[in-house]
């Protein structure tokens, strides 16, 4: 069996113009790109013919930018690897992005179109110069009678005429074609400020011992891709599990085209670093203030010793589409997702391996991907806080969501079949429940009155005693009984001086420390509840509470 030899290089990035004098020019092919919350990984594929002794093969169709230390090369049937040189692609006068080149034909073909109606304007021109000369030769001739030069008169001028009619819808096309040209050069201005990254080169050497054939596998990072979680969350009603379709939104400016790539998604980021920070002694000192205008020369001495202050830093970390199932449902589409995606969790980070190739142009652009679907068991509640919002809530909760891997990012709520708003999901706050809110029920109607009948303010010696009284109403319009949380709240003090007594909790739940009530309320079809809470503030007189 012939042993395949890996090496691993330190590759020096060289800009500017480079000259290359490659035996052999190799398209790679971008095979996989294992795509970080922040740059991406590409693995790129060759086959070269090899004679005997040094070879060098120039490899195209490598991104720009490439992290150079990320970069490894390796080949088989025993080449060596000597070296390797990127370059970036600046060999063109002039390196566009796709959009920026679309404008720039875009102008010239308008410039194009301008100069044809400009030669057509200077033919009229010419046209109307020989009909004003014929018309004085015309004149000066002595032998037409008065009906001959009439008529010639008439021809001349309604010609002139004619061509004096086209000569200004020309120029009128001349004048619309500048100012649209005018706006695409502006436009094209704007492009050409954004970041594209072009295409670059790799300059390989290799050695043989005998004439061969090499199979040429090269890694590396680049910095300009990433992708971002989001969640498209569907309940058919109130009694059905949650259905959560985890996608991606991809993006890539690399430089070249990843084109039916295998696409593996990670929740890494190299760009953070893999260095453990480290902590230093945290030395303390007697400040001394510094004399100034007499420089640090002229410091303070204390025993024949100038002092200086400074501030000890930690130890930082070292810092170094198109094909995306479009057209299909969304339930179809997912529901055959999981058969072409694996998940791996037995490394650090989370990695979801898919199956079907993608395409993914260098343009900067978000790219719709499908990851996983997932069916979560929920229980469902109604849900209100009328301090804080009038509407009524439905929520799913769910319970063992530690499983399914979500990261913080947004989600579009469906319910009954129907979008009903945006929401955001972020495990980082969620403990052993996580609630998602499915959207405003109407049916049911909360309202929180203050009690100004109930309200009093009363002086007692040296200080003053506020009372506060409220009402909350809810009402179920549904043809259904519902079961609501509804939530209200008491004021806490963090001053001796500040009082909260006689408390009217009205049988809720309560929490103390955060002073949080909240009551669970069955309400049959057309049913009405009221609850009256309260509570009185004692303060100094002459002192204004805030908050209340």
């Amino acid at each position: 069996m012939k042993k395949k030899n890996f090496f691993f290089l330190v590759v020096i990035p060289i800009f500017g113009y480079l000259h290359v004098d490659a035996q052999t020019t190799q398209k790679l092919n971008i095979e996989q790109a294992t795509v970080f919350l922040s740059g991406a990984e590409l693995v790129s594929t060759a086959r070269i013919n090899l004679g005997k002794g040094e070879n060098e093969i120039l490899f195209t169709n490598v991104a720009g930018d490439v992290n150079s230390q990320s970069l490894t090369v390796s080949a088989t049937n025993g080449v060596i690897v000597e070296s390797a040189t990127f370059q970036n692609n600046y060999l063109a006068t002039e390196v566009l992005s796709p959009k920026a080149q679309e404008i720039k034909d875009s102008i010239e073909a308008m410039t194009a179109y301008k100069q044809q109606t400009s030669n057509k304007v200077t033919v009229i021109d010419e046209q109307i110069t020989v009909l004003k000369e014929n018309r004085k030769v015309s004149g000066n001739q002595n032998g037409l009678s008065t009906v001959e030069l009439t008529k010639m008169l008439d021809l001349i001028n309604a010609r002139m005429e004619n061509y004096l009619t086209q000569k200004n819808k020309h120029e009128t096309i001349i004048k619309k074609t500048d100012e649209r040209i005018a706006k695409l050069t502006m436009q094209l201005d704007e492009e050409q400020k954004k970041a594209y990254q072009p295409g670059g080169q790799l300059l390989v050497k290799f050695y043989a011992k005998e004439a061969t054939s090499s199979a040429i596998a090269i890694n590396y990072i680049v910095p300009h891709a990433g992708w971002t979680p989001t969640y498209d969350i569907m309940a058919d009603d109130a009694n059905s599990p949650v259905k959560l379709y985890y996608k991606a939104n991809i993006y890539q400016n690399s430089g070249v085209k990843w084109n039916n790539v295998k696409l593996s998604l990670s929740t890494g980021n190299p760009n953070e670093g893999v260095q453990a920070p480290v902590m230093n002694p945290w030395y303390l000192a007697f400040y001394v203030p510094q004399t100034y205008g007499a420089g640090m020369a002229n410091a303070p001495a204390q025993n024949g010793v100038k002092v200086y202050a400074y501030k000890k830093a930690l130890v930082d970390q070292d810092k170094p589409a198109s094909n995306i199932l479009i057209g299909e449902e969304i339930n179809n589409m997912q529901a055959t997702i999981n058969d072409y995606v694996s998940v791996d969790n037995s490394g650090v980070n989370t990695t979801f391996d898919i199956d079907l190739p993608y395409t993914i142009p260098s343009d900067g652009k978000q790219y719709l991907a499908a990851i996983k679907r997932y069916e979560l068991p929920a229980t469902y509640r109604y849900y209100a806080v009328p301090k804080i919002d009038k509407d009524v809530f439905l929520q799913a909760k769910i319970t063992n969501w530690e499983d399914i891997n979500l990261l913080p990012g947004t989600s579009n709520i469906f319910y009954e079949g129907t979008y009903v708003g945006q929401g955001v999901i972020d495990p980082r706050n969620v403990k052993d429940t996580m609630n998602i809110s499915l959207g405003r029920d109407k049916k049911i109607v909360v309202k929180r009155v203050r009690d100004t009948k109930l309200r009093s303010v009363k002086m007692i010696g040296t200080n003053v005693r506020e009372t506060f009284a409220y009402t909350l109403t809810v009402r179920n319009t549904r043809k259904e009984p519902v079961t609501l949380v509804l939530q209200d709240q008491q004021p806490i003090s963090n001053d001796n001086d500040i009082v909260v007594e006689d408390r009217e909790l009205a049988n809720a739940e309560y929490n103390e420390v955060t002073g949080l009530m909240n009551w669970n309320v069955t309400l049959a079809p057309n049913e009405s509840k009221s609850i009256n809470f309260g509570y009185t503030v004692k303060y100094p007189k002459g002192k204004t509470v805030s908050g209340l």
